[in-house]
């Protein structure tokens, strides 16, 4: 894993807020594909996941992984910021079924032995890692006609990802088409997800089915 990679997310974690205790609806788990509290869809966009083992490309501080274990998922979530698997450990690691580590997406999965059913990635490392490197790592451990979905930003966004590392890999939908087809991918569904204000900066969700 290289120093500076983790260095840069570092400092961009330190300046992370914890998620609420509790969403607009109560819950105390929740899912969320936007960069905007109680917005967008949930995780039904993943199908059933119970009794579906789960991987997430850079899971921050666990919540997202989190809430699909409390609906019967088993889950890996890897992050290049060694204080994100801290904290998502200290959270969430009495949660059975759970597991957090420190790694590089494109190391971890060049290195995996393990098949998932589920491979997801919100603002994560699809979207700072080149998809002709990734794609296929992706596809060699996602069981046939398992589910990949992720969300970034729309292309051309002038908003910025705060403490990106090195260029984004913004794609428009009908690349996207094309790139995950070329790699292995089937059923690809890019959708624009509207913010919840005008002139706010709406996000990309992208769903494909492993062929």
């Amino acid at each position: 894993m290289s120093s500076t990679l983790a260095e840069s997310w570092e400092r961009y974690a330190a300046t992370s807020k914890p998620r609420r205790a509790t969403n607009g609806c109560g819950e105390s788990t929740w899912l969320n594909w936007t960069q905007y509290a109680d917005h967008g869809p949930d995780e039904t966009v993943l199908g059933p996941v119970a009794g579906r083992k789960v991987l997430e490309l850079g899971s921050g501080s666990g919540d997202n992984l989190a809430h699909l274990v409390t609906l019967g998922a088993s889950g890996v979530g890897i992050d290049v910021a060694p204080s994100r698997e801290a904290v998502a450990r200290k959270r969430w690691g009495g949660l059975p079924g759970v597991e957090f580590r420190t790694a590089e997406a494109v190391e971890f999965l060049e290195g995996a032995t393990e098949e998932f059913d589920v491979v997801l990635s919100i603002f994560g490392a699809v979207w700072f890692t080149a998809p002709d490197t990734l794609m296929p790592l992706v596809r060699g451990r996602i069981s046939l006609g398992g589910v990949l979905v992720f969300s970034h930003l729309p292309p051309g966004s002038q908003e910025l990802q705060p403490g990106k590392t090195g260029m984004r890999h913004d794609h428009t939908p009908d690349e996207w088409r094309s790139l995950l087809v070329g790699h292995g991918f089937s059923d690809v569904r890019v959708s624009l997800i509207d913010p919840p204000e005008a002139k706010a900066v709406g996000t990309m969700l992208v769903h494909a089915r492993a062929a």
